[in-house]
């Protein structure tokens, strides 16, 4: 009778999470990594607590107990970073369950996110850009589609995931414009440079003489769609050898892209429709590292900062 009870509940566990995990996908139009995401989080929390505390279900658990959880992911030298979004996943699961009433308190509702420190996103240089799509050397299939992924993230400032989702169909050579599918299921518009344009036709070309048929863009050389890892070697290769930067990455080029506009006087809300932000306040932080840069130049180029000998 016992058992029989254990598999009811943990039928009833996995129903809300299941349901939980659908609503993201159709109601908040997540995409699929972060639903995963959001999966490995709760099925997280279930072991630890099945494991330590002998419970069946994660849906009505006091904070103490998922404290006790936050607490050994910071033991196991988890970073504060990593936890706080664990904990945000963690968050929306109940706030689900309060709307289907199968819980009236939010047990995380007064958490408060642990500390972090925040990391730096230095730009690459124009120079550095520069030297590495001047000295790529468009030789064959793949030296091309390298090109086009380095060029199309800097012309852009499109994330990774987009970059990845792009189809053929996206792409209008005609208009000059690539149609780009953003968080949320949200689309928008992104003007491709000339230059931009010429690498796309050149790869076409390559892509169609070796019979690479897929719908998507940017394939391997088997023809398969480009993955994450892929476009991150990618960046990381060419950028590490003209670059000095600990950290070579696609959301470098991003971030390269929203400097350079808000550097030439792009208005802020523009570089927001390109960049694909929600809110202003996702923006802004670009225009903050601009100000420290500000910052320094006037601490070092304004007479009453100068150092009396």
């Amino acid at each position: 009778m016992h058992k029989a009870r254990a598999v009811f509940l943990l039928y009833l566990h996995s129903m809300h999470i299941e349901s939980f995990l659908e609503y993201l996908v159709h109601e908040r139009n997540y995409s699929l990594n972060t639903v995963k995401a959001y999966r490995v989080d709760l099925e997280a929390l279930a072991s630890f607590c099945s494991s330590i505390y002998q419970l069946d279900s994660i849906d009505k658990l006091e904070y103490n107990i998922i404290r006790s959880w936050i607490v050994k992911l910071v033991e196991s030298n988890v970073s504060n970073r990593s936890v706080n979004r664990k904990v945000s996943s963690l968050k929306s699961y109940y706030k689900y369950l309060q709307e289907i009433e199968v819980i009236s308190i939010n047990p995380l509702s007064k958490h408060k996110s642990l500390k972090t420190n925040k990391e730096p996103q230095i730009p690459f240089s124009m120079k550095e850009v520069r030297e590495v799509l001047m000295n790529l050397e468009e030789e064959n299939f793949e030296t091309v589609r390298d090109k086009l992924i380095i060029d199309m993230l800097f012309s852009t400032g499109i994330r990774r995931i987009e970059l990845i989702n792009l189809k053929e169909i996206d792409i209008n050579i005609s208009l000059k414009n690539a149609k780009v599918l953003g968080k949320r299921n949200k689309e928008r518009l992104v003007p491709l440079l000339s230059e931009t344009i010429r690498v796309i036709e050149k790869y076409l070309s390559f892509k169609k003489e070796l019979n690479l048929d897929n719908e998507f863009l940017l394939v391997t050389s088997k023809g398969n769609k480009i993955y994450e890892t892929l476009v991150y070697r990618v960046i990381n290769s060419y950028f590490s050898k003209v670059s000095a930067k600990v950290k070579c990455s696609p959301h470098i080029l991003r971030h390269t892209f929203a400097t350079e506009l808000l550097n030439k006087g792009a208005d802020l809300n523009s570089v927001k429709e390109l960049l694909g932000h929600s809110s202003l306040a996702s923006t802004q932080v670009y225009t903050h590292n601009n100000l420290e840069q500000l910052k320094q130049v006037f601490n070092s180029a304004h007479p009453r900062s100068q150092k009396k000998d």
